[in-house]
């Protein structure tokens, strides 16, 4: 017997654990990172001080998504051990579930292991940057659940990726890969799916512009896309700037991003990012 895929539309709600989120409008998931050494903060939130107050504050600026961190991803890092990673997010998963009961929250992690520890907890998303192909595991795991999962197209490895990476064609191949990675959750009759095109992740700069040119096909998947772009070197380098200088930048690919069908943005910067949300809204409306 076949299964059945649900349609995503503007009106879909993605079950999330003991939460839903409501897409029915674009949302933001504020970063929040407990490495020592991400490309943007490191360092910056890892004590309990920290985390708590920085999910207080994005909460409070607009976020509806808290997603933790417990390794860098950034070009040139290697993978972290499953034990290593849960010393690390264990105390403040708990911490972060105690005080913010209503928020989803989103663990950025490839070790499948991870999955029911966090599902114990009541955390709602499962962000996977290797679309389960670091553990074969990962989809088994997800589909025992009813978190979702971000499914994101890397090439290579953080340590390789941007080792000249090549595409015949990005967006096709890209596309591709999404089809072939739904069609196996759908085998396991595992539906609530969020797509990551993955910006940065092997990809040049050109690619990550034509991806971002053409992210409308990746919405005719029928799941909602999330977009990663904040304060990355796609930004900053065009601009001939940095990181720390790229609010602006970031804003403008966010708001590109949105008219292009982007349903949730990942950023360092929940309330510049809300706001473009808020504009994009007015706007829609204008078109209506």
């Amino acid at each position: 017997m076949s299964i059945k895929k649900p349609s995503f539309n503007k009106d879909s709600q993605i079950s999330c654990g003991d939460l839903f989120l409501n897409l029915s409008e674009p949302k933001v998931m504020g970063i929040l990172n407990l490495t020592d050494d991400s490309f943007y903060d490191g360092g910056k939130y890892n004590k309990s001080d920290k985390y708590l107050f920085r999910a207080a504050e994005m909460i409070e600026a607009g976020a509806q998504i808290i997603d933790v961190g417990a390794a860098s991803t950034r070009p040139g890092s290697g993978l972290i051990k499953e034990t290593e990673e849960w010393e690390i997010l264990q105390n403040p998963l708990y911490d972060l579930r105690m005080n913010f009961p209503q928020t989803i929250l989103s663990v950025d992690t490839y070790n499948a292991m991870q999955v029911p520890k966090c599902a114990d907890i009541g955390v709602n998303i499962i962000n996977d940057i290797s679309g389960g192909s670091w553990d074969d595991r990962m989809f088994s795991q997800i589909a025992s659940f009813k978190m979702a999962y971000i499914l994101m197209h890397i090439q290579g490895q953080p340590d390789n990726m941007q080792n000249a990476p090549f595409y015949n064609s990005v967006n096709k191949e890209v596309e591709d890969y999404f089809k072939e990675r739904i069609a196996i959750l759908n085998g396991l009759n595992f539906h609530n799916i969020i797509l990551d095109p993955g910006f940065g992740f092997g990809k040049t700069m050109e690619h990550n512009y034509q991806l971002l040119a053409h992210l409308k096909p990746l919405s005719g998947l029928d799941y909602p896309v999330l977009v990663g772009l904040s304060r990355k070197s796609m930004v900053f380098k065009v601009l001939n700037t940095s990181a720390d200088e790229s609010l602006n930048g970031t804003t403008v690919l966010n708001t590109l991003a949105l008219v292009n069908g982007a349903k949730i943005l990942r950023v360092h910067d929940v309330k510049e990012a809300f706001e473009a949300i808020e504009l994009y809204r007015e706007y829609e409306k204008g078109g209506a």
